[in-house]
């Protein structure tokens, strides 16, 4: 696969139907776990003050890499790396409105650097290779093949409680448009 189908939707891709996993995340406190991020920091969500849009992705492809076994048959599972260029395009407006972006992945720091530098991400991503952060938010996840990836969800946060989650989201690449006309709509 070259760049161009990794930056790019394919057409037909299923829609993901709201499960109700994610209604119990509605003005709940991030937990209290240090996550790494590409910048080699280690970042604990729960006591940044001000706005904090993290959206979760399952994974970001690689070039050369195959994607697993079905994975455009998955409802939500294909669009990461648009959703994540999408955000770079509106980082400098999201910041606008006060606002920090992070990513956030069950892979490995390493791989999520490559994606970051290659991308040219101007905002970092948070490994929870480990799923401490996941399972202490229950957030929803899925099982390709003998992996288990978090399903794609936006959480707005403020203070580290969970003010709006976005979920499910499709299509991902207009995903932080919609993320943008909330903050500029947001009641402080």
């Amino acid at each position: 696969m070259n760049e161009t189908s990794y930056t790019q939707l394919p057409p037909n891709l299923p829609v993901p139907q709201d499960d109700g996993a994610a209604v119990h995340l509605l003005g709940r406190y991030l937990p209290d776990v240090k996550l790494v991020s590409t910048s080699g920091e280690p970042i604990n969500l729960r006591h940044r003050s001000g706005v904090i849009v993290l959206y979760a992705y399952p994974l970001t492809g690689r070039p050369g890499v195959p994607l697993p076994p079905g994975w455009d048959a998955i409802p939500g599972a294909r669009g990461c790396t648009p959703e994540s260029c999408a955000f770079r395009d509106h980082h400098a407006e999201i910041r606008s409105f006060g606002a920090e972006v992070f990513g956030l992945s069950s892979q490995s720091t390493d791989y999520q650097r490559e994606a970051r530098d290659r991308l040219h991400l101007s905002f970092d991503l948070l490994s929870d290779e480990f799923f401490a952060f996941t399972d202490a938010l229950s957030l929803p996840t899925f099982p390709v093949g003998s992996t288990r990836l978090i399903k794609r969800i936006t959480l707005i946060c403020h203070s580290g409680v969970i003010e709006r989650v976005f979920y499910p989201i499709f299509p991902p690449d207009q995903h932080p448009a919609e993320v943008v006309d909330y903050l500029m709509n947001r009641k402080s």
